[in-house]
């Protein structure tokens, strides 16, 4: 039976993530880009000063809602993840360096899509029974479209539901266990045989850390993930520069096979990766798994933010892929890279690969970190997807079923810790993969609405009738 779902599978995954795929987001992301005046370079410096110093506003979100700060910190919650560290390695190993190259392109276009995902979802969002801000792909469509597509936001709901349990939680809570099981093997403070029993009570522990979050509602969300995201970017961004400044001298030759190898990978795999597109979808999909941009599940958590401005809250959403991708997924690839690391291209590589580049620059101690900021990047995103699959299965069902979904999403984290998820690592690809078609077609329905949201806001700002900060 698990042959024959993994087979479907593989035919599915491949069909969503095959060229017609690459085509529709990197095409709507052009099409987008091209719309807002390339928004993401044109007004980029405006949106870094417009969101970093968001940090430092400790103004209190009104009732039902969090602030910008909150929420773009719940959302890099949902993308700052197991996909920086594990995705990266991955996309380099099967497609080879030039995977980069592709992943930096699909950010710079996947800018815009998440500031039009973001804008849309404040303009159209709602209150729903209990007074909070709800918003999201289900939202722009069943508010800004005509019937006739509403089906699309059910699609995406149904779509989202089920890749929470998979993307969100199980997959990320055996990242977890695996991080702690290697510094337990590595420093022989337990034998291989004792680890299930240690797993098992680790899942019940980090279930029970879930439930306490979530259940709090979405103040204590915005509130855990506003403390724990900086410092768990910082954290990890310090460890990667210092392997970068310790092999600096390979950084030049680095590049020179990101480039080169995004044009012609088989020069440098040693002719193992020999197709461009090999490395192009690996790269797309990969950068598209870790920012989000595309899959429109970040705009859930932008749609709870107490904005004054669709378009405000949209900046964040270019700082957010900014700082996902082209930040923390390039110090990923350069650890990997410039580690002088064996790399074995065309096999299938994970955490494992990117632990293994800071162990070669730092020692063996320096698992211990890795393990702490596996254990942080995969914690925050099961919390942030634990948002967006309550807010999935709210607009299914109503608001009734938000507090017993939470539990039993705070349950799968038992399974992910206690049992081999290589399966539903492919199945939740593919569910991501199901997820970007009912959201992109809406987005491009919608994009008029982007454009001219986006044309008054910078125009009253270049006129002077906006505030400098708002």
């Amino acid at each position: 039976m698990l042959e024959v779902v993994k087979s479907v599978n593989g035919v599915v995954n491949g069909f969503i993530w095959g060229i017609p795929a690459m085509i529709c987001i990197i095409g709507i992301g052009l099409y987008l880009s091209i719309g807002t005046g390339f928004i993401q370079i044109r007004r980029f410096v405006y949106a870094i000063k417009h969101t970093l110093g968001k940090v430092f506003d400790k103004k209190e979100a009104e009732s039902g809602a969090m602030t910008p700060f909150q929420a773009v910190c719940t959302a890099l919650a949902g993308t700052v993840g197991t996909g920086n560290i594990a995705g990266v390695a991955g996309a380099i190993a099967i497609g080879g360096p030039g995977a980069v190259f592709w992943m930096w392109i699909s950010a710079l276009l996947g800018m815009c899509t998440k500031f039009s995902e973001v804008v849309l979802a404040v303009h159209f969002r709602e209150r729903n029974d209990k007074g909070d801000w709800v918003g999201g792909p289900m939202y722009f469509i069943k508010n800004g479209l005509p019937k006739k597509w509403h089906f699309l936001a059910v699609l995406f709901s149904v779509f989202g539901m089920v890749a929470v349990f998979g993307t969100g939680n199980a997959t990320q809570v055996n990242t977890i266990v695996t991080a702690i099981d290697s510094v337990f093997t590595s420093y022989n403070l337990a034998e291989a045989e004792g680890l299930g029993t240690i797993n098992l009570a680790l899942g019940i522990f980090i279930a029970v850390c879930v439930a306490l979050v979530l259940l709090g509602g979405i103040r204590r969300i915005g509130s855990f993930t506003e403390k724990l995201v900086p410092f768990m970017a910082v954290f990890y961004i310090i460890l990667a520069v210092g392997v970068v400044i310790m092999n600096i001298g390979r950084v030049p030759g680095v590049f020179a096979s990101i480039f080169g190898g995004a044009f012609d990978p088989r020069a440098f795999t040693g002719g193992v990766v020999g197709s461009m597109f090999t490395s192009m979808r690996r790269g797309v999909s990969r950068g598209i798994f870790s920012n989000e941009a595309g899959l429109g599940t970040g705009s859930i958590a932008h749609a709870s933010a107490d904005t004054g401005h669709p378009v405000q809250q949209g900046l964040f959403g270019i700082f957010e892929v900014f700082t996902d991708t082209i930040v923390i997924c390039t110090l990923t690839s350069l650890v990997i890279l410039c580690s002088g690391i064996d790399i074995v291209f065309g096999q299938a590589a994970g955490a494992d690969l990117t632990i293994a580049g800071f162990i070669a620059s730092y020692g063996r101690w320096v698992s211990i970190f890795t393990a702490v900021a596996l254990i942080c990047f995969a914690f925050s995103t099961t919390i942030g997807w634990g948002l967006y699959g309550s807010r999935c299965v709210e607009f299914l069902f109503g608001t009734r079923v938000i507090r017993p979904f939470m539990v039993v999403y705070a349950l799968v984290s038992i399974i992910g810790a206690t049992l081999d998820l290589g399966l539903l690592w492919d199945i939740s690809d593919t569910f991501n993969g199901l997820m970007v078609i009912p959201n992109l077609i809406a987005v491009f329905l919608l994009s008029g609405t982007v454009f001219r949201l986006t044309r008054d806001y910078f125009n009253d700002v270049d006129a002077g009738r906006l505030p400098e900060d708002p």
